[in-house]
């Protein structure tokens, strides 16, 4: 039951005044928007609850982050956050046939879907130590930041809103999400945009750091395990066989002589062999050699070209390898494509972009636009408006064990999201 819990609060102690935003023009429509929406009674006492209920927030961030989410093992902790999304006043909560777990707010016209998310999974494999340690204000543990920190920040603008009572005209979709991390590729996401998926009309995302950061571009990325096989063999009495390590050797330096004079000019791209294995002893001929490779780009079409590059020359370096030997099976090679992240921009004008800026500039934060790899690119690269926004505090270390996060302010960026949700979702009144 939705209730409303109006308080006399002086706006000038909810939020700084609205600041220009030098980085990034904004149009006065949307500053003006953002100030009719702090100036509202019910909007103000949303962004009041924001930091009263920081207590509840960082208890949250602990529950959620002790419960492992590896990658493709996000089940239990997505249970829990369904019974969050049920608890803090979602109107109907379910999980999908991918995993992505979706809590519906009912907007008065429904006119539109708006999607709110951060992901559930994190990148530490099963069986690492979750446990938060607690040193003064700072949480130590691996995923507390990135991005159970999204998670907690999506659930207080569900609650903070059902508390105020503050109605929208749209459908907004609060949504833990399954697979943005590594192989996950974005799965995820791509379940709900694909044909006959949730399909938002536009995508709020919430992954990374502070205010200022506003992902309006999608960083692509293409990502491949290569596999070069063969018969094997005893180092000394099967000399002379094809060795798939020696083969993967040729086939890296011939792609790095060529990308490398691809990536120093032009839009941004990079490329990089992350992981390599094969053999079974130091006096064996390998019958299996392998690597994952990442690549990524700024533009589409860079990463087209170094894509093939790069497949050309793992079949340069198998043929190589297999014209020198002297006996057995020749070798072969899989070329196995694990991960596609798509790239895109938004226009900066788009509205949803707009208002992502102007509700960053009701803080007195100048905005950046920026590029990255998140949830964000499944929605920007067929044309949905999208944005990644901060989920607050202060965090350092992510992917790595000994990752932690600060709770300095970080409710500012629950009030932004407050604001940039409203706004985009249509504040339709008080609930009466």
């Amino acid at each position: 039951m939705r209730r409303l819990a109006f308080h006399s609060v002086p706006l000038l102690l909810v939020l700084r005044a609205i600041a220009p935003v030098s980085a990034q023009t904004v149009a006065r429509q949307y500053t003006d928007e953002a100030r009719d929406l702090v100036a509202n009674q019910a909007v103000a006492e949303a962004i009041r609850l924001a930091e009263e209920h920081d207590e509840w927030a960082l208890e949250r961030l602990i529950e959620l982050t002790e419960i492992p989410a590896p990658p493709f093992m996000e089940t239990a902790r997505g249970v829990r956050f369904a019974e969050l999304l049920q608890e803090t006043g979602a109107d109907s909560v379910w999980t999908d046939e991918e995993g992505n777990v979706i809590g519906l707010r009912r907007g008065r016209t429904g006119a539109r879907k708006i999607g709110f998310g951060g992901h559930l999974d994190t990148v530490f494999p099963e069986g690492t130590d979750v446990r938060v340690r607690q040193v003064g204000d700072t949480l130590f543990a691996p995923g507390v930041g990135d991005d159970t920190r999204g998670l907690v920040l999506v659930l207080s603008v569900l609650r903070a809103l059902e508390e105020a009572g503050v109605e929208t005209n749209d459908d907004v979709y609060f949504v833990g999400v399954v697979g943005e991390e590594g192989l996950g590729d974005l799965r995820g996401m791509k379940y709900i945009f694909q044909e006959g998926g949730l399909y938002p009309d536009a995508w709020i995302d919430v992954d990374g750091g502070n205010l200022a950061r506003i992902v309006s571009m999608g960083l692509g990325s293409v990502r491949y395990r290569v596999t070069f096989e063969g018969p094997g063999g005893h180092s000394w009495g099967a000399f002379g066989t094809a060795n798939p390590t020696h083969a993967m050797s040729r086939a890296v330096r011939h792609f790095q002589d060529v990308a490398d004079t691809l990536t120093r000019s032009g839009p941004k791209t990079s490329y990089n062999v992350g992981r390599i294995g094969g053999g079974t002893s130091v006096n064996s001929v390998p019958f299996e050699s392998w690597m994952e490779v990442d690549m990524r780009s700024e533009s589409p079409e860079s990463l087209t070209r170094i894509e093939q590059v790069f497949v050309a020359a793992m079949d340069r370096g198998l043929a190589e390898e297999n014209a020198l030997r002297r006996e057995g099976d020749p070798l072969t090679v899989d070329k196995d494509r694990i991960g596609m992240r798509p790239s895109g921009e938004m226009d900066p004008n788009a509205p949803l972009v707009q208002r992502a800026l102007a509700s960053t500039a009701a803080f007195g934060v100048q905005a950046e636009l920026e590029r990255s790899s998140t949830d964000s690119n499944v929605p920007i690269s067929i044309g949905v408006p999208a944005v990644t926004i901060g989920r607050g505090g202060q965090s350092a270390n992510g992917h790595a064990p000994d990752e932690f996060w600060i709770n300095r302010e970080a409710y500012l960026a629950v009030q932004r999201a407050i604001l940039l949700v409203v706004s985009e979702a249509g504040f339709a009144g008080p609930i009466s």
